[in-house]
């Protein structure tokens, strides 16, 4: 699973062939817990390799200076590396959270009761003899204000963190 997820952004139906039983012998079906997890091992490879290049971008000499005044590696991690990295945490973590709502596999293939997901309930609107137009433009309307309204709060770590390492030299 974790092979699939960084190449290509996408789960192939072999694998969740091959998750399925797993969850289904843990007792992770039709729970919040088993999406959780699936949805974490999904988007965790793509987080680590952006904030990898995040990461990188840092120059060493900034943490080698605290070291030497003193500082432990923990606090030159926490006061010198991590403020800058903000704005790289910001984006991982949008488009993780943007990832993991528009997640529809998952939702469908591992939950059948209240647990389902918003993106479960519009194929539940279409039926065999009508298409539920109204319903269906209402949750659009409602399942795209959770990703505007962090989009907004956190436009300016957005904007630099995209830009972040887009010009070398």
């Amino acid at each position: 699973m974790l092979v699939c997820a960084v190449p290509y952004r996408r789960t192939e139906p072999v694998v969740l062939g091959a998750v399925h039983p797993l969850f289904r012998s843990l007792h992770l079906l039709d729970t919040h817990l088993g999406l959780i997890i699936a949805n974490t091992v999904f988007n965790l490879p793509f987080a680590i390799w952006l904030l990898k290049g995040f990461f990188e971008d840092l120059p060493a000499e900034l943490e080698e200076a605290a070291l030497v005044d003193g500082a432990t590696i923990f606090n030159a991690f926490r006061r010198i590396a991590l403020p800058l990295v903000a704005p790289g945490l910001v984006v991982t973590a949008l488009l993780s959270f943007i990832f993991t709502w528009n997640e529809f596999m998952f939702a469908l293939l591992f939950t059948r009761s209240d647990v389902r997901t918003l993106t479960i309930i519009v194929p539940s609107l279409v039926g065999g003899h009508e298409i539920l137009w109204g319903e269906i433009a209402a949750v659009g309307v409602v399942a795209i204000i959770p990703n505007v309204l962090l989009a907004l709060l956190l436009q300016r770590y957005l904007v630099r963190g995209l830009t972040l390492g887009a010009v070398k030299g």
